[in-house]
């Protein structure tokens, strides 16, 4: 849980009142590899922060598995559009690793914004970062070609290369493993001398 807050006060410094009733309503989950936060077609209803640990969410589409994101250590993870409009997720949340998440419902989060409005600042902050990272995605997807997207990824998240299968990775960056490789094998080359 030290971890949480000392996350949260990047965010947003918090009453000594407004930790203590955020750390009463978190609730610790341990997860293994493989297991799913959310499904799509139900509707999502909690936040979690993730300690440790690699998830992924991704969309089916065509029977295909289309990764729109990644989510890491020390990060907020939910799904965003189901949780807060309560409609059923289109999305899927997946464990890449096993995973120590701190989770709290909607209902007490929403609890807690009556009670410290400085907690509904804080999670109005998180969802602004959100809505950053979707559309710094989108404009990465729209604008740039996959060899500029995967060198993004390169200088962004190398981390992502090292903890994540290719075929995720390809997903992602919204081209075929094979493109993917041929990309690879570009940055891969040594240099040569004279």
């Amino acid at each position: 849980m030290k971890l949480l807050f000392n996350h949260i006060d990047q965010y947003y410094p918090l009453s000594a009142a407004a930790r203590e009733a955020l750390a009463e309503n978190f609730e610790e989950q341990v997860l293994a590899k493989n297991k799913f936060l959310i499904t799509e077609g139900r509707v999502c209803n909690q936040l979690y922060f993730l300690q440790q640990g690699a998830l992924r969410g991704y969309i089916n589409v065509d029977g295909k598995e289309m990764t729109n994101w990644f989510g890491f250590e020390e990060h907020f993870v939910t799904s965003f559009y189901s949780f807060i409009t309560r409609q059923p997720s289109v999305e899927n949340i997946q464990l890449m690793e096993g995973c120590i998440l701190w989770a709290i419902t909607r209902e007490r989060l929403t609890k807690l914004f009556d009670a410290f409005p400085e907690i509904e600042r804080l999670v109005r902050i998180i969802y602004e970062n959100y809505y950053i990272r979707l559309e710094e995605r989108y404009v990465n997807a729209q604008l740039r070609t996959a060899t500029e997207r995967y060198e993004s990824l390169i200088q962004e998240a190398p981390h992502v290369l090292e903890r994540v299968p290719l075929g995720h990775i390809s997903s992602y960056l919204g081209i075929s493993p094979e493109t993917l490789s041929r990309i690879r094998s570009r940055f891969n080359k040594p240099a040569t001398g004279f």
